[in-house]
């Protein structure tokens, strides 16, 4: 049995798969989910090849769940075009060596050319391990099947 879903969990499926297959994806593994809009979560298991000279994960992987969290957070309140960050700002509170890096993003202001969002990082005991906020562009680049957007989801129960 089929199931109708909305045209904004349609779009969230279609992001979280455009997502999915970014090149630089294929390196991190990350996962990202949006619950709803203006909310988005992306979760990145923590590896040894992370790590920087003194053993703990370095910090671009705490910049990229971050703005991928916040940036998923902005674009999913605009259906038909990309978002790109125009400026990011993180900052780390503390190392972590293993386990699941959570970022939980949400978008704060919602203007006409432009999305403010936040995103906090944090680790699998649940100690918040970063937090970061940007700006985000509303551009006239349209979501597209060849960025890996495919809005003709099929769905069943």
């Amino acid at each position: 049995m089929s199931v109708q879903i909305s045209d904004w969990e349609v779009h969230f499926r279609a992001l979280e798969k455009m997502y999915k297959s970014a090149p630089v994806n294929q390196f991190f593994l990350p996962e990202l989910s949006i619950p709803q809009k203006g909310e988005a979560i992306v979760t990145i298991q923590i590896r040894e090849d992370f790590f920087h000279a003194a053993g703990a994960t370095h910090g671009a992987v705490y910049f990229k769940a971050a703005d991928d969290a916040a940036f998923f957070a902005a674009n999913s309140v605009v259906k038909d075009s990309f978002v790109l960050t125009s400026n990011f700002f993180l900052n780390l509170l503390r190392p972590i060596k293993s386990g699941t890096m959570t970022a939980k993003g949400r978008v704060v202001q919602n203007a006409a050319n432009l999305i403010i969002a936040e995103s906090f990082l944090f680790d699998d005991r649940g100690r918040e391990i970063g937090r970061g906020n940007g700006s985000f562009a509303k551009t006239k680049l349209f979501l597209s099947k060849e960025m890996g957007y495919d809005p003709d989801l099929k769905r069943k129960a």
